[in-house]
Parts: structure tokens; C-alpha cells; sequence
């Protein structure tokens, strides 16, 4: 199943050690203390690709799982419940200074040498943190639903719906509380509007899942049509919710990143209106379908990717695709219909119709008491 897609890049940490700077009133609080700082050092290894354990190894100690995306939700799985435990004592520990909690953005275009040394934002927060690793947790979600793809429809669909649960849950839920301690404009990660994209974006790409399976599945043209509009509309949002984000706010996001969105939306819009000409055509009304075509190419003219050439190819395929549909709707005509190819502001346009919803998150909490010297 070729698709498009676009691996999100993961932000950079540095080490916390949180026994050094928390003072544990007693040795249950120690031993989760030590116990949080072993789980966040996994997830340290993981995102700064500094682990040295052999493959064999990484799977006896991540029950059996031999995909690196698959380990690395199963480190964050165990992390997340112990963090969000410690997120409840904020109010305990909020005197300390010293936390040293580190991150660099993974979504700021960067030079090569900024990629290999990437600047760091420090914030003595624990919500900040666990904010941080929420983001990682949605990636890899994504990121285990496009390794699904050709394999399990179904649950890869599940997947970018939990991925957009939690993207969501970071936008709407998290980030209010935390943004008055957050440095302006540094980490697109924790900015509403991204997380918001993201969460469109995913039920976008599982949509997209859905729809060519139901391409191969031989449904109707002009559900289909619906359907990739759907996904268009998706795409549509989500940009429009980065491009108005305030004026200076993360002005060096990707733009990869966003010409990923912007060519994705103009594929699915692409291929919307080539179902709905099939339809039409199927109507005999091969003048308005013909009409559809046109219309198509000349906006695909306008969106042709750049940045990739794995989405250069897909695009290329369809555009050359809806040509030669279009050239033998028009000999169709000119030959046996004789339509009247209808102005464009005459033509029928594709409805959008969307089906993937997001799966709500909620953090486990684990409510394990912890004692903190004051």
C-alpha cells in the first residue's frame, strides 16, 4: 500500500537524575524516586539514539517486542504512569529550582550542524516534562500506525486514532496550565495549534488507511469521492490552524513538515475529483466530468511537491493518471456525447465525508503515595 508520509521528527533530552534533586522523605519514596530516573533513562537512550544494547538483548528486555517502535511504547508505557504520579505532588516540589529538565525541538528547520548540536530549552517544571514525553508517546503512535499500514488496516487505523487522542489531549487539555512557564515561541511541540494539527493530521492519515482500502475493496466511486474530500478537508484544517498561529510564534517550523500537509491535502483533493468524474461519467454526463478533470489538473499544477521524492513519484503517478482519464473522457465526448463542457463555476464540486474519530486519552494514574523532606 504506497502511501505518503512523514516521520516526525523527536526531540533531543538531556539526563535528569531526579534522586539528586528531589530530597525523598523516607525509602519508598526513594525507591520510586530511583525507580522514575531508570525509566526516564530508557527513554533518554531512546530518543537520543545513544543505547548501546544489541538488538537480542533490547527484546528480552522489552518483552519480546522486536520492533524499535514497539520497545520504545513499551518504555514509555511504563514511564508515563510513574511521571504522571509525580505531576500530582507538583505543588510539593515546586520549590525546586535545580530540576535541570531539557529538551531541544525536533520541528525547527535546522542546518546540519544545528541537527547534530540542537539547542536545548530548559524548564524547571514537572508538568514540562511530562508534556514533553506525552508529544514522544503521540509520535510513536503514529509512527507504529505507518509501520502497520501494509499489514493490518485495521489496526494501524486504531493507532493514528489513539495518536490523535493524545495530540489532542496535549492541545486542549495540558498545554493551557502550562504555557505561562514556557519559553515564547521555542518548541513548536507544546504550542496549541501544532498539537491541534497533529491530531488532524492523523485522523487525516488514518482516513487515508481506511479509504485506499476501500479503493481496493472495490467500493463506489462516488464514496470514494467523499471520502479522499474528506481527507482534503482534514489536511485543509489543520494547515490553517498553523499558518494562523500569532505572527513570530515557531516561525521556523519544518517545511518539510508543512509541505507534507500541503501536498497530502492536494493528493486526497486530486483524487476526490477523479472519483467524482468517474461517477458523473457513470451518470453520462461525461461533459461535467470532463469539466471536473481539467479543474483537478490545474489546481494539482499549483501543489507539486519538492522536498521528498517518494511523494514527487506518487504525485507524479496520479496526475498522470487523472491526464489520461481526462484525455479519454474527452474523445468520449467529442466522438459519441457531444457535451457542453460546463464553465467551472458551473461544476458539481466534491462533499467531503469524514469516518476516522479519535480515540479520548486519559493518563493512568498509578495514586502511589511520596514523601518529599521540605
Amino acid at each position: 500500500m504506497t502511501m505518503m508520509q512523514y516521520l516526525i521528527p523527536e526531540p533531543k533530552t538531556k539526563e535528569i537524575v531526579f534522586e539528586k534533586t528531589l530530597r525523598a522523605d523516607g525509602a519508598v519514596t526513594l525507591a520510586e524516586v530511583k525507580e522514575l530516573t531508570c525509566k526516564r533513562k530508557a527513554i533518554e537512550e531512546s530518543v537520543n539514539r545513544t543505547s548501546k544494547v544489541t538488538d537480542a538483548i533490547a527484546r528480552e528486555m522489552n518483552r519480546g517486542l522486536t520492533s524499535a517502535c514497539e520497545q520504545d511504547l513499551h518504555k514509555l508505557g511504563e514511564y508515563i504512569p510513574l511521571l504522571y504520579n509525580l505531576v500530582h505532588y507538583a505543588d510539593k516540589i515546586k520549590r525546586v529550582s535545580d530540576f535541570k529538565i531539557r529538551w531541544s525541538s525536533g520541528l525547527i528547520s535546522q542546518t546540519l550542524i544545528q541537527r547534530t548540536c540542537p539547542k536545548f530549552h530548559q524548564v524547571d517544571n514537572i508538568t514540562f516534562e511530562f508534556a514533553m514525553v506525552l508529544f514522544v508517546y503521540a509520535t510513536k503512535l503514529r509512527e507504529k500506525a505507518m509501520e502497520l499500514v501494509s499489514t493490518d488496516v485495521k489496526k494501524s487505523v486504531t493507532q493514528y486514532r489513539e495518536a490523535s487522542g493524545v495530540f489532542h489531549y496535549l492541545s486542549h487539555e495540558l498545554l493551557s496550565s502550562l504555557n505561562p512557564s514556557l519559553p515564547p515561541w521555542k518548541l513548536p511541540e507544546l504550542t496549541p495549534p501544532l498539537c491541534s494539527s497533529l491530531s488532524l493530521l492523523c485522523l487525516a492519515e488514518g482516513q487515508a488507511v481506511t479509504t485506499k482500502n476501500a479503493e481496493e475493496s472495490g467500493k463506489s466511486a462516488r464514496l470514494l469521492s467523499k471520502l479522499h474530500y474528506g481527507i482534503s478537508q482534514l489536511l485543509t484544517e489543520a494547515y490553517h490552524l498553523l499558518s494562523s498561529r500569532p505572527s513570530g510564534e515557531c516561525k521556523d517550523l519544518s517545511t518539510r513538515f508543512l509541505e507534507y500537509i500541503t501536498t497530502m491535502g492536494a493528493l486526497h483533493e486530486l483524487k476526490s475529483q477523479k472519483h467524482l468524474a468517474v461517477w458523473l461519467e457513470s451518470q453520462e454526463n461525461i461533459g461535467d466530468a470532463v469539466g471536473v478533470l481539467r479543474r483537478a489538473l490545474a489546481v494539482a499544477k499549483k501543489s507539486t511537491p519538492s522536498k521528498d521524492d517518494t511523494w514527487i513519484e506518487i504525485f507524479k503517478k496520479e496526475t498522470e493518471e487523472v491526464t489520461e482519464k481526462l484525455g479519454r473522457y474527452e474523445r468520449l465526448n467529442d466522438a459519441a456525447m457531444l457535451q457542453k463542457i460546463p464553465a467551472e463555476r458551473e461544476l458539481t464540486f466534491p462533499k467531503g465525508e469524514k469516518i476516522v474519530n479519535l480515540i479520548s486519552y486519559t493518563p493512568t494514574l498509578l495514586l502511589r503515595e511520596l514523601r518529599f523532606k521540605s
